[in-house]
């Protein structure tokens, strides 16, 4: 059977107090609605819709950049989470297979999850997943009988007995494609606030003699984030997953706590991060390399062995290649660093790439920028480069060159060649007292007029 995704991110989240759509708030620097997209791609989806609504244009384009043959769909009026899902009827016609619906601002379904709510639907007409509360006051009682959901109940609505019940209501749900906008034709918004909910499709299921079912998950997996105290709370579950795999995977994390994780981050085992480290999107890093503490990575591919930090920033088009070594207060953007070159004290490296064997003096900077423009630098292999050199692109160094300390290098400098461009030297006998002298008696009588 084939398999449809129908993604609610229509709702504004005004408890977020934020411009910015709800379901576009990161965590783990990935957008909500990115994370949602992610879990349900395990079920390989024939399509994926994404229900829009505050925000469409933006939410829009992060989903399609995410998977650009997904289909928007934009509710223009929010009324209730079952008028929502029938904003993809259009976008679902001539689909005849499962539709899973779920929620851009629940982020951490568990693909075991999915697969078994698919399981049950095999068996079932309408299937809804169930979590495990451990403190469900405010929650959708599921009403079972054996393995038949009889009912939903809100807690309001409920008896002492039902009240008692754990099992509650995520809001999400599989049904064919046909029976679930049937069943939504039939909701009504006949309540306080007018709307079209979805969980009334069960009741209306049963009442057609249609077989209904509950999967039950942890509590975890169907967090939802309707605050920034509930992002933050996300982001803390999100970390602690993440560090516990990594862990597991055999990364050695000196303090777990202050390591900050992106949701694409990828370490490979017996390297040694550090404390307060922070991995931004688009960051893998090799076995057996040496994350320093305070270092700062983005956008950057770190090989096996490389030493990193500490104080170290890594910027988007970084390679490390193997065996490298990246000191303190090193800033790398776009860059390739080859075997086992160094650039290890108060430097910044752009857009260039330093040979194999290479090193980089202290206070060293390729001066790549010239206002309008971007230029290269290209530093060749066993190079040596004196601390406080200035390397204004585009420039290349030979293999086997070297610059003298202080050198401002403004063209090419050829193999084995000293590069050497600095005022010469010349000392004044006595001036430095003469000097002081002066500038004593300059300050004294500018105090005596004050």
């Amino acid at each position: 059977m084939t398999t449809a995704l129908v993604i609610l991110a229509a709702g504004k989240g005004t408890r977020m107090n934020s411009d910015i759509p709800k379901v576009l708030h990161p965590i783990a620097q990935t957008p909500m609605i990115v994370h949602a997209m992610r879990a349900g791609s395990v079920l390989n989806p024939e399509r994926t819709v994404i229900v829009t609504g505050h925000g469409s244009e933006a939410v829009a384009k992060v989903a399609l950049t995410e998977d650009d043959a997904a289909q928007i769909a934009v509710q223009q009026e929010q009324l209730g989470t079952a008028h929502a899902v029938a904003q993809a009827r259009t976008a679902l016609e001539g689909f005849s297979g499962d539709v899973v619906v779920l929620y851009g601002d629940t982020p951490f379904l568990q693909p075991n999850t999915l697969e078994r709510m698919i399981a049950a639907r095999a068996q079932n007409d309408l299937v809804v997943l169930g979590f495990e509360a451990a403190d469900p006051a405010r929650y959708g009682r599921l009403v079972m009988n054996g393995e038949t959901l009889e009912r939903i109940v809100e807690f309001k609505d409920a008896t002492e007995a039902e009240r008692a019940i754990t099992l509650c209501n995520s809001g999400l749900l599989a049904c064919d494609a046909e029976t679930l906008f049937s069943l939504i034709d039939a909701v009504g918004n006949d309540n306080a606030s007018g709307e079209y909910y979805l969980p009334d499709v069960v009741e209306i299921a049963r009442d057609r003699g249609l077989s209904v079912t509950a999967v039950a998950c942890d509590e975890a997996q169907t967090l939802g984030v309707n605050s920034r105290t509930d992002l933050a709370a996300a982001d803390r579950v999100f970390q602690q997953r993440a560090r516990a795999d990594l862990l597991e995977l055999g990364v050695t994390l000196m303090a777990p706590d202050t390591v900050y994780l992106s949701a694409d981050t990828v370490i490979g085992r017996d390297t040694v991060i550090e404390p307060n480290v922070v991995f931004g999107p688009g960051v893998t890093v090799e076995s057996g390399t040496t994350i320093r503490a305070f270092s700062h990575l983005e956008g950057c591919h770190v090989s096996r062995g490389a030493v990193v930090g500490p104080y170290a920033r890594l910027r988007p088009g970084t390679e490390l290649a193997e065996n490298t070594k990246i000191g303190n207060f090193v800033e790398i953007k776009n860059a390739e660093i080859a075997e086992g070159a160094k650039v290890n004290h108060l430097s910044y490296i752009g857009d260039a790439s330093v040979g194999a064997a290479s090193n980089i003096g202290a206070g060293t900077i390729t001066c790549n920028y010239d206002g309008v423009m971007k230029h290269r630098t290209t530093i060749g292999e066993n190079v040596f480069v004196g601390s406080n050199t200035m390397l204004v692109a585009p420039v290349r160094l030979g293999d086997g060159a070297m610059t003298a300390t202080g050198t401002v290098v403004t063209r090419d400098v050829e193999p084995d060649a000293l590069a050497v461009a600095r005022s010469r030297q010349d000392n004044k006998p006595g001036y430095a007292r003469k000097l002081f002298d002066m500038l004593k008696a300059k300050k004294a009588r500018r105090d005596k007029g004050a």
